[in-house]
């Protein structure tokens, strides 16, 4: 779709409006109609897997004009069982209890007023994201089941994915009277258009960004709306003095190599000196041996003789392929420092059999997930038990970790009286 500023101006005001439209009829929707919806969904899927497919390779083919790396293409690429995926977490989210109208708490006043705080939509999502076409069918599950509207924004390297998927939604939300715009794929792929958007703060109650360090700061900065942010995941495996060796090995590996390119893959390594005297060469001897390169400390290229001399930057990296930064600390409160310095509040795991150092090791550590003898891979809305996620933001406010149906809820005080008066 070509566009001038001008139709920009002229799409983004309509689309806006549609969704905003669709709100009141969509908050008015039974949870019944809302779980059809979501099963013809995951039906659909499954039938149309050759067409889903076919458009997803015309992605495939583009993926060398617009340089992607062999992690996005990971990311890009649709297959029968990653489909199969896909229309499972649909399921699992039709599931889910119904979050719109739950009471979170309520009290009855001395003067009989009963006050009750009232589950409610956010009302209009707009949800930018990179790469990943699943995310386009998490994410309007998550928004429509949770009563948001919301405007899908994917990258130009997944468009004729997203449409493919868009179509499919949009033909549910027809036949079970949900508002069609409720779900609106943005046609064009000019980055103009985000801008757009993001000044619409009348129409749009929340910008969610999902992807790379440049489109999260560009979002931040020109929203005029709040925004919850999905930051890159630099995610560390600490190995305390206590941990098992082979219990490290496992998770640091699974950690690292499971998916080298989502953000919950372990990017940095941190272990404990004592523990590094006796294992240090075993405990990464798997990572080698699968072909990830290890920058480390001057520490560890003493234990490594494969190890490259790490720079301040690559404690810091995320790295979204097989590369690792490793330090050598000496004791819990220097992992912790160190972790909570380079950090980008994502994950981050702790290995040991010592109660106190894992409780010490929750306590301290700044970041949304903090695992405890588990992969940091585990931080995962699906594997929380979210049935899927539209994010895992690294923010505090106004949702943190996985963002799955409550997360995109907020909530309004209902008081019911019998006539008093102030």
């Amino acid at each position: 779709m070509t566009t001038t500023i001008e139709d920009l101006t002229q799409y983004t005001d309509r689309v806006a409006n549609q969704a905003a439209a669709s709100t009141t009829p969509l908050v008015s929707a039974s949870g019944q109609q809302k779980i059809d919806w979501l099963h013809a969904t995951a039906e659909a899927l499954l039938d149309r897997q050759e067409e889903l497919i076919r458009a997803n390779a015309n992605d495939l083919a583009n993926a060398d004009q617009y340089q992607l790396t062999e992690a996005m293409v990971d990311r890009l690429r649709l297959t029968e069982k990653g489909l199969q995926g896909i229309a499972t977490a649909v399921r699992e989210i039709a599931a889910l209890p119904e979050p719109i109208g739950e009471i979170i708490d309520s009290t009855v006043r001395p003067n009989g007023l009963l006050v009750s705080r009232v589950r409610v939509p956010l009302g209009v999502v707009f949800f930018i994201y990179e790469s990943r076409p699943n995310v386009t069918i998490d994410a309007a599950a998550l928004c429509v089941k949770s009563g948001n509207a919301v405007i899908l924004r994917g990258g130009k390297e997944a468009f004729h994915s997203n449409h493919a998927f868009h179509k499919i939604l949009v033909e549910g939300l027809i036949a079970h009277d949900l508002p069609e715009h409720a779900v609106q794929m943005v046609e064009t792929t000019d980055r103009e258009a985000v801008g757009h958007f993001l000044k619409r703060s009348d129409k749009i109650d929340v910008t969610i960004p999902r992807g790379g360090k440049s489109l999260i700061e560009r979002v931040a900065k020109e929203a005029r709306m709040p925004v919850i942010k999905h930051f890159d995941g630099n995610c560390h495996v600490y190995v305390n003095r206590d941990a098992n060796l082979k219990m490290a090995q496992e998770i640091l590996f699974n950690s690292k190599c499971h998916r080298t390119g989502v953000c919950n893959a372990a990017e940095s390594l941190v272990v404990d000196a004592e523990f590094a005297e006796k294992h240090m060469t075993e405990l990464v001897a798997p990572l080698l041996k699968a072909g990830v390169e290890i920058r480390g400390c001057e520490r560890t290229c003493q234990y490594v003789s494969a190890a490259k001399q790490a720079t301040t930057k690559d404690f810091g990296e995320e790295f979204l392929g097989m590369t690792i930064s490793s330090k050598i600390v000496e004791s819990l409160d220097e992992a912790v420092s160190h972790i909570n310095k380079y950090s980008s509040r994502h994950t981050e795991a702790i290995v040991t059999d010592n109660l106190w150092a894992a409780r010490q090791f929750t306590t301290q550590i700044d970041s949304a997930a903090v695992m405890v003898n588990a992969s940091t891979r585990f931080n995962d809305g699906g594997e929380f038990g979210l049935g899927a996620e539209i994010g895992i933001s690294t923010d505090k406010l106004h949702a943190r970790g996985p963002c799955g149906l409550r997360e995109l809820t907020s909530y309004k005080y209902v008081v019911q009286g019998a006539g008093q008066i102030r």
